[in-house]
């Protein structure tokens, strides 16, 4: 299973940037926006059962550039991105 590279940097509330790998991307319908799930380059290296994995909404620029990251601000949001990642993740689970 081929996922494309695409990494990007997130800055943390003490302004230290990091670079992430993007898990996926998916849009939603009911809430009008896109997210995004990342997690924190190299951490499939140290430990996979402890990977914490990060989710933000971003409006995708009309020219392809990366969209402003968002923070998730209601718990609406929040269930229905659990819901979508363990979808994603029952589904890697099955591929291999």
């Amino acid at each position: 299973m081929n996922h494309d590279e695409k990494h990007i940097t997130v800055v943390d509330e003490e302004g230290n940037e990091q670079l992430c790998e993007v898990l996926f991307t998916f849009d939603s319908d009911e809430f009008g926006k896109s997210y995004v799930l990342y997690y924190p380059l190299g951490a499939e290296e140290d430990d996979e059962e402890d990977i914490e994995i990060h989710a933000s909404a971003f409006i995708p620029k009309e020219d392809g550039e990366d969209g402003e990251l968002m923070p998730i601000e209601t718990d609406e949001e929040w269930d229905m991105i659990e819901e979508v990642l363990n979808t994603f993740l029952d589904e890697e689970e099955d591929g291999e």
